[in-house]
This record gives structure tokens, C-alpha cells and sequence, in this order.
């Protein structure tokens, strides 16, 4: 197999074989947790700018299949694995994960100790780094991985985004989520609902569509007056790459659109909404991305395990404490905000409830793709939100 490396910008430099398409690529390396999903984490849009590390040993053992894709195409600047399954095994699988790789021009490498990897990233922290096949040289390529572009401050969404509005109708299907022992049901009114495409997964859109929402999705740049032209029942902030200071465009809209009617905040659109309240945001050490994050629910002390990627947090003004056993309220010019969800690994902030208007927001997935469905109930809370406004 044709060799090739990792180098990263600590000068850190693993050796091992080829994946996927021949060549050389940057971005910041980070690790994920998750044991399935692959295609779901590739083809998530929050993963611009960044190289993906799987922790699980054995990728790519189902194959690859088109119905799995969370966007267009894969974002992923580059994959990195311990082992690629040469013969997957699924009545599904349409071809395997190098070929797809390849297909996609997406760099990956193989072969290398991921585990080592992702111990010295918990340790030093996410960093830039690079995958080459064509030049092997340590510091050569330690100096590129030295000298690429951090995400920090970075408009990813405007690249990852819609160029144009689009009306979407496709749900779950037989892939509905259960929560509390039965499918979500839709209710009787169609509400309809402009999700701002920051990077949206398709499966957000499919969620929404499952709870009886007519969904109409619109590029990242677009205005508050022109969402507002729309007449919508209720306004989604979707998923996104890289930092929320980087779309102060999108801020300015949700502090426009805070008030008017119900709103949903899912990871960057959680984090924009953060910033419109006037919070703060801060970068993770080494960012949550995995399937299997436990958060509480503050609000009903219920434990979710959910789906998370994201690099950047909300962070509680100076002087507040947050902590399982406190649900602080946080006094700001557009309303009071409590944090709603917490995680339970660093205590940091996964969801605010606005207390004075309707206004939620979570920093993990409801949607869960890949992941469990713990926290698809959210949908539904946003629906009541809608009919709530409605009375």
C-alpha cells in the first residue's frame, strides 16, 4: 500500500498507508467518539475545516449507501482511521468507504495508532494538522500543518450554506424516532417553519417535517426582514462549522427575530443565539464530537445521551455557576435565559431556555444522526412553542 502521513503543527508526525484520493490536505484534527456513523460524520457540513479522527478501530465495516448522507457532499477536509474495512458487508452498501473516499477527493489516511492520536489530542488540545501521500517529508510537512489557516474567526457557514431557498417535504419515513414508547405525532396544524441553513444536516429537516412542520430552508445571509416576509410560524438556527464570531451577520438577524416568534437554536445556531443574548462564546480544548455525550435536563434532572460536534461553547457571565445541582437564570437586554441542559463531562452549557420569550436552544443534535434518540423530543417542544403563540 502507497505510504503516507500525519503531521501535525506540534510537530507530532504519525506514518502510515494511503486512503481515498491520492494527494495532500489541511485542517484542524480533531477525534470522534462515535462506533458507527461514519457517512453521517463525513457528510455533516460542521465538519468544514476540519480532519476527522475515528476512535473505533474498524471503519467502514457497512459500506457506504447514498440515503445516509447528511448534505450534498462530504465536508470533511480529510479522514483518518485505524483500519478501513476492505469488504463491507451490508445488503445496503452500494460501495466501500475508500472507494467513496476516492470518489470524493477526500485525503485519509490508515494504518496509524489512533489511539495514541486521540490520547495526545485530549492531552495538547485540537490543532491544525496535515495528511499528505505526496510528500512525506517530517518538516516539510510539520511547517504546512504550521501555517494553516485556523478556523478561529472564519466565515465557514457561507461556504457550507444554500445558494438558493428551498422548500423541503421528505420525513423519517420508517426511520421515526420513538420517545416514551411511542412515535412522535404530528400534530393537526401545519406550521411552517424557515430553518437558516448554517450547514443544516438533512436529518433536522426530516425531523421537523415528522412533527408536522411545512419546512422552508434559506441561505445563511439571509435577513431578519426577509425571514420575517415569509410569515413563518417558527425559525430554526441550524448546525454550522467552525466559529459563531465568524457570522456576525447571523447574529444581527437573531437579535432582530428574538421576540417575534418561536425559535429553535441547534449547536452554531445555539451558539449564535448565545451571542445575540450577549454571551460569550469560547473554544473547546478539544471539542465534544462523538455519539455518546451525556447531558442533563436541568429542568426535568433526566439524563440524555446525545450526538454531539461542535468546537466552540456558550460561556455563563462571570460570577455564574453552573452545575448539576443549579439551573442559574441569567438576566440579558433581550430577556432573561436560563441554562437549560448541562454536560455532564466538563459542566459546560448544552441548552438555554429563554424565560421571556420563546426562545430554546440546545448545543448537541436532537436529531442524532448518527446517534440515539434521547433527545428528539425537542422537536415536539418546539412545536408547543408554535401552538403556544398561536392561542
Amino acid at each position: 500500500m502507497k505510504k503516507a502521513l500525519l503531521a501535525l503543527a506540534d510537530g507530532t508526525v504519525f506514518e502510515g498507508q494511503a486512503l481515498g484520493h491520492e494527494g495532500e490536505t489541511m485542517g484542524e484534527v480533531v477525534f470522534n467518539t462515535a462506533m458507527t456513523g461514519y457517512q453521517e460524520i463525513l457528510t455533516d457540513p460542521s465538519y468544514k475545516g476540519q480532519i476527522v479522527t475515528m476512535t473505533c478501530p474498524h471503519i467502514g465495516n457497512y459500506g457506504v449507501t447514498k440515503q445516509d448522507t447528511e448534505s450534498r457532499r462530504i465536508w470533511a477536509e480529510g479522514f483518518i482511521v485505524k483500519e478501513s474495512s476492505r469488504r463491507p458487508s451490508n445488503w445496503r452498501a452500494e460501495q466501500s468507504l475508500a472507494e467513496y473516499l476516492k470518489d470524493s477527493q477526500v485525503v485519509g489516511i490508515q494504518g496509524i495508532d489512533t489511539r495514541e492520536l486521540t490520547q495526545h489530542l485530549r492531552e495538547t488540545g485540537s490543532q491544525q494538522g496535515i495528511i499528505s501521500h505526496v510528500d512525506l517529508d517530517h518538516r516539510r510537512a510539520t511547517e504546512k500543518a504550521r501555517t494553516a489557516p485556523s478556523i478561529v474567526g472564519r466565515d465557514l457557514a457561507a461556504e457550507v450554506t444554500c445558494g438558493t431557498r428551498y422548500e423541503w417535504t421528505e420525513g423519517s419515513g420508517s426511520w421515526t424516532p420513538v420517545t416514551d414508547g411511542h412515535q412522535l405525532n404530528k400534530p393537526a396544524r401545519r406550521f411552517k417553519v424557515v430553518v437558516y441553513d448554517f450547514g443544516v444536516k438533512h436529518n433536522i429537516l426530516r425531523r421537523l417535517v415528522d412533527v408536522g412542520c411545512a419546512v422552508t430552508v434559506v441561505p445563511a445571509s439571509t435577513s431578519a426582514k426577509a425571514v420575517e416576509a415569509l410569515k413563518p410560524d417558527g425559525i430554526v438556527l441550524s448546525n454550522g462549522p467552525g466559529d459563531p464570531e465568524g457570522v456576525p451577520y447571523a447574529i444581527e438577524a437573531a437579535k432582530t427575530l428574538i421576540g417575534t416568534r418561536p425559535i429553535l437554536g441547534i449547536c452554531l445556531g445555539h451558539q449564535i443565539l448565545g451571542l445575540a443574548f450577549g454571551l460569550k462564546t469560547y473554544k473547546l480544548k478539544f471539542g465534544h464530537h462523538g455519539a455518546n455525550h451525556p447531558v442533563m435536563d436541568l429542568r426535568s434532572r433526566k439524563v440524555e445521551i446525545t450526538s454531539q460536534n461542535h468546537n466552540f461553547a456558550v460561556r455563563p457571565p462571570a460570577g455564574v455557576t453552573v452545575g448539576a445541582a443549579t439551573q442559574p437564570v441569567i438576566a440579558t437586554p433581550l430577556g432573561r435565559v436560563s441554562v437549560s441542559h448541562l454536560s455532564l463531562n466538563d459542566d459546560s452549557v448544552e441548552g438555554m431556555v429563554c424565560l421571556d420569550q420563546p426562545v430554546l436552544s440546545v448545543q448537541y443534535h436532537p436529531e442524532a444522526s448518527p446517534g440515539p434518540h434521547d433527545s428528539a423530543y425537542l422537536f415536539e417542544q418546539f412545536v408547543g412553542m408554535m401552538e403556544k403563540s398561536h392561542v
